[in-house]
């Protein structure tokens, strides 16, 4: 019987499903991330518009955002 299973070598139990912790770090890890890169969106925007009142440019408002 075991000459029909495929040795699938070391890393066959360590890539299992996910624990539920692990998933939880994931998750956390994934909303810090995005929570970080809209801070950094909301500055650049902020910046943005700050150059473009001291240089008195104006961009219409369908280009300016997405």
């Amino acid at each position: 019987m075991s000459e029909n299973l495929r040795d699938l070598g070391p890393h066959q139990h360590a890539h299992g499903a996910p624990t539920t912790q692990q998933m939880r770090t994931v998750g956390q890890r994934r909303r810090d991330a995005e929570e970080k890169l809209e801070h950094h969106l909301q500055e650049a925007r902020h910046k943005d518009d700050a150059h473009n009142d001291e240089t008195g440019e104006q961009q219409d408002e369908g280009q300016h955002r997405r």
